[in-house]
């Protein structure tokens, strides 16, 4: 099997590119943004099904394990594991399993309330203990009623969720009262 690639990005297509390793070019789908014509060593999981072998690479060992731990859950399939990953950053991603959060990750493409759900309960063991270990237990509790304030003021979640995310982890403290001004303040901003 294939572990790792380096090489270039010869062509970007539709949720894949083109890696040119010693004159072979790798059809390599990943959830990345990676730039044309730059130097790249992605970490590669191989899918091996009857008609098709596929390369899935990720620009790190955590990224490509949580891309397992996806897989894993039943009804999830690499091409939906690909689309949460390209809607979701990963520390996003272990945040919502961990805290419970199903409206987050049924914010990406193909993923709706029943799978979300699936997900917490199938990997919040597996990835609760590391994505808390991130965030204080406080700023847990924060990041849902931060989010759920914002929607009301008519925001759409996946425009806000990694601003939130991160206001909350640089405010560990601060409770929704004092976080919502303040990610007013950041959202108007950047307008």
């Amino acid at each position: 099997m294939i572990g790792k690639l380096q090489g270039i990005v010869d062509y970007i297509g539709d949720g894949y590119i083109i890696l040119m390793v010693s004159g072979v070019g790798y059809k390599v789908f990943t959830p990345e943004y990676l730039a044309p014509k730059t130097t790249v060593e992605l970490w590669i999981e191989t899918i091996v099904r009857e008609d098709s072998i596929r390369l899935f690479g990720f620009s790190s060992i955590a990224a490509q394990n949580l891309f397992n731990q996806l897989t894993a859950v039943s009804g999830v399939g690499p091409k939906l594991a690909m689309a949460i990953m390209g809607a979701i950053s990963s520390d996003t991603l272990m945040t919502a399993i961990a805290t419970g959060d199903a409206k987050t990750i049924a914010t990406a493409p193909g993923v709706g309330k029943k799978v979300a759900e699936k997900i917490i309960v199938e990997l919040k063991s597996k990835v609760g203990g590391s994505a808390l270990t991130q965030i204080s237990t406080g700023a847990s509790a924060a990041l849902p009623d931060l989010l759920a304030a914002l929607e009301s003021l008519g925001y759409r979640r996946m425009d806000i969720i990694d601003m939130a995310q991160n206001l909350v982890s640089e405010n560990p403290d601060a409770d929704v009262s004092k976080l919502v001004p303040m990610a007013l303040k950041q959202i108007s901003g950047n307008k």
